[in-house]
């Protein structure tokens, strides 16, 4: 094939694992293919046993090519082997109903994502608060801190350019300001 025509082409480092799979008819060779194992990586370790667990690539697709440095951000719970892929509405809607129960304590969780957001460990904000985070409702601030650490990189490898990481903390601000009325 010519070059010129190749259409998704990447220049990436990528770690392999050999795997055979013998061709047999249709329906057994899907059963065989849906029995491969996810490959990702574990990044965080949270205190109620789950992880949370990126793979890559992603799925992000931008004017038909595939975002080569996109990511996946999931919250694996080894117990059950489920993968959740959270998303910014959860998040968003998760602190939103904080803020329903506990506005100071929910106030205080956005304070530490923002650290987060500027660079800040995780663990190291979750350590700062005295007295330490409650949580009033729904997840630990653990687990919003730790997902969001990687979703925003993931944002900033999508968006290199543009709002990255600004365009879900712009939200979590405003919903801070509304909470800070509630007072």
């Amino acid at each position: 094939m010519n070059k010129m025509s190749r259409r998704n082409v990447y220049q990436h480092q990528v770690d392999l694992i050999n795997m055979k799979i013998a061709n047999c008819p249709r329906e057994e060779f899907r059963k065989n293919l849906e029995r491969v194992p996810y490959r990702g990586y574990r990044v965080e370790k949270i205190s109620d046993g789950r992880e949370i667990v990126i793979t890559k690539p992603g799925s992000k697709f931008t004017f038909g090519t595939l975002k080569r440095e996109d990511f996946m951000v999931w919250i694996h719970s080894p117990d059950d082997s489920s993968l959740w892929l959270i998303s910014h509405k959860e998040i968003y809607n998760d602190l939103k109903n904080k803020g329903d129960i506990s506005p100071p304590e929910t106030v205080r969780i956005i304070n530490g994502l923002e650290q987060v957001c500027s660079g800040e460990e995780p663990d190291k904000v979750l350590s700062s608060f005295s007295p330490p985070l409650t949580n009033p409702i729904g997840e630990l601030p653990e687990v919003l801190f730790k997902a969001y650490k990687w979703i925003w990189g993931q944002e900033d490898c999508n968006y290199p350019t543009g709002e990255g990481r600004e365009m879900s903390m712009k939200g979590i601000r405003e919903l801070r300001t509304e909470l800070l009325r509630k007072k």
